[in-house]
């Protein structure tokens, strides 16, 4: 449909010079700090040290408040637009017949244990991602027979996985069709796993593990996400094994 010093030897002594700007005390030449004094006692140097100032504060603003920005774009705008299309009787027709489009509503996904209710989208790409989770479009739709995969974030777009980690063996994973509930209960990692979490469900991999999506027996969901948080250098993975279908009344406004 994803975020966790070395010690260095001391400065080398350079060679002592003069000041160049004069009556001051010699300094190492080559050092950061010296460049700085340098730059500060001159009117243009002060200049330039404001500008590098501002880019700093604004690169760093900008940072901080990058993924507050898209959980907003995620969870206000993209999330209300695609609750509305889901509702209506000419999207319930076009699901029934499998012709869900990459980027528009595939499932509702309910998680109680971690207050999570968002919908995910068909599709994995960039854009459709946007929405917060997307459905792995080579893989089962939810409730049919085999690996039913969805890929989320973890620390933007609304973060739907962001405490995918904390489920437990056994907890409630629903995923809600206009034609049926779902229900998923988490299962063990498998003995297999050379990184198990520690509470026994989810596992790390590494990102070209495309296994974890691939065909298996059962009928099973597989939710992928980036770890650790902020970083796309792993994979999180949590499994849950479908337990219940409940039929869904179709009616719609």
């Amino acid at each position: 449909m994803s975020s966790k010093l070395d010690s260095r030897p001391s400065e080398p002594a350079g060679l002592v010079m003069p000041d160049p700007l004069g009556g001051r005390a010699p300094r190492r030449s080559g050092g950061v700090v010296y460049v700085l004094d340098a730059l500060r006692t001159r009117p243009a140097g002060r200049r330039v040290l404001s500008a590098l100032s501002a880019v700093l504060f604004v690169a760093g603003a900008a940072m901080f408040a990058y993924p507050l920005a898209t959980d907003v774009y995620a969870t206000q705008v993209l999330q209300e637009r695609l609750a509305d299309q889901y509702q209506t009787r000419e999207y319930v027709e076009r699901y029934a017949s499998g012709a869900v489009a990459d980027g528009e509503p595939l499932t509702r996904m309910v998680m109680p244990r971690l207050g999570v209710d968002a919908l995910v989208v068909e599709g994995t790409s960039p854009t459709a991602l946007r929405a917060g989770a997307g459905h792995y479009p080579t893989t089962p739709l939810p409730g049919q027979p085999g690996n039913v995969a969805v890929a989320g974030h973890r620390t933007t777009y609304g973060k739907p996985f962001n405490r995918l980690d904390e489920l437990a063996v056994g907890d409630e994973i629903r995923l809600e069709t206009p034609l049926a509930t779902h229900v998923y209960q988490v299962v063990a990692h498998p003995q297999h796993a050379s990184q198990p979490c520690p509470n026994g469900a989810c596992w790390i991999t590494n990102p070209n593990d495309w296994g974890v999506v691939g065909p298996v027996d059962g009928s099973v969901l597989t939710l992928t996400t980036c770890h650790p948080k902020g970083s796309a250098r792993q994979r999180l993975i949590l499994r849950a094994q479908l337990v219940q279908t409940l039929a869904r009344d179709m009616t719609v406004g």
